[in-house]
């Protein structure tokens, strides 16, 4: 695995990309993650007192605050999927758009949300991978598909409720 580079935040003491004595941790896969996304991460990150690691290739800006750390890790696209599957721990909330690295999360019994507020599960990853798979074959064939739409304010209203769900369901 890549070396990575830690900072911390406020001075708690680190672990492997997190805050020490937090039960739980939101783990952000955050090189393609948008803005808003972050920002009501970090919004539930304060009100609930829960940690969050954000994870990716160059290093991204984030509020300066003792429950976040940043993890900037050196090498491919898939190193910080890597990190993240390595370091997430069951009970854990983990955001990305990379459905390998969701099936991986839930395996460990991590929840994966979306950004647009999909919760990725046992019931739904294996077909979730199957149409990823399917989508990707159909590109490598020369057919243009085209892209995801638009990331939309209701995207954002449906990330912010999938999220809470997770946190409430896992702080009980």
């Amino acid at each position: 695995m890549a070396d990575a580079v830690r900072k911390r935040r406020g001075g708690a003491s680190a672990g492997a990309g997190g805050v020490v004595g937090s039960a739980m941790r939101i783990w952000i896969d955050a090189d393609a993650c948008p803005r808003d996304v972050k920002d009501v991460i970090y919004r539930a990150s304060q009100r609930l007192s829960v940690a969050v690691v954000v994870v990716a290739n160059s290093p991204i800006g984030t509020p300066l605050s003792p429950s976040i750390t940043s993890v900037v890790v050196k090498g491919g696209p898939d190193v910080a999927d890597d990190h993240i599957a390595a370091h997430a721990e069951k009970g854990d909330v983990a955001i990305t758009q990379d459905i390998p690295l969701a099936a991986r999360l839930v395996d460990k019994g991590v929840v994966a949300i979306d950004v647009r507020g999909t919760v990725y599960d046992a019931d739904n990853i294996g077909e979730r991978l199957s149409v990823r798979d399917f989508m990707a074959d159909v590109r490598d064939s020369g057919v243009v598909t085209g892209g995801p739409k638009a990331w939309s304010p209701k995207d954002k209203q449906k990330f912010a409720a999938a999220l809470d769900a997770a946190l409430t369901r896992l702080r009980r």
